[in-house]
């Protein structure tokens, strides 16, 4: 992994076999980022899909392995409760599977790059983005409180 800062944004290349939800909270801890929304596209070997069930208040979880092209990517990072930092992140992977084009996307857990992650990374400024448990969803959301 290498990344700069060009203004007030990170710019961060994700080397083969590196996670990038991990390598993004890693970024976010060495430059004291509290919160932050990111965007990246690149070429994964492996990824880890989820989708939220109401019904049951949890997610299902479904691996996919290959030459996925991580075609669109988009991501928050909110401070927890304990001010750990936590993500919130949305992907599409397209790829091959017995010769058709294939796509897979939702809610990700992790994935792991094949080639090359892209990550644009920007800081919120002026304020902390915080997560506030919703009981009703089951789900947490972006919490405005300034504690």
């Amino acid at each position: 992994m290498d990344y700069r800062q060009f203004g007030s944004t990170y710019y961060i290349r994700i080397d083969r076999g590196e996670e990038i939800i991990s390598t993004i909270l890693d970024v976010c801890r060495r430059e004291n980022i509290v919160s932050a929304i990111f965007s990246g596209i690149g070429g994964c070997g492996s990824a880890e899909i989820q989708t939220f069930i109401p019904d049951r208040g949890e997610f299902e979880t479904e691996e996919i392995h290959g030459m996925l092209e991580l075609v669109s990517m988009n991501g928050s990072i909110v401070c927890g409760e304990n001010r750990e930092l936590l993500h919130h992140t949305h992907a599409v992977f397209a790829y091959k599977e017995n010769g058709e084009h294939k796509v897979a996307g939702g809610h990700i857990k992790s994935a792991t790059v094949l080639y090359t992650g892209e990550i644009e990374l920007r800081p919120v400024t002026g304020g902390v983005i915080g997560k506030k448990y919703d009981p009703e969803t089951g789900t947490g959301f972006w919490d405005f409180d300034d504690k």
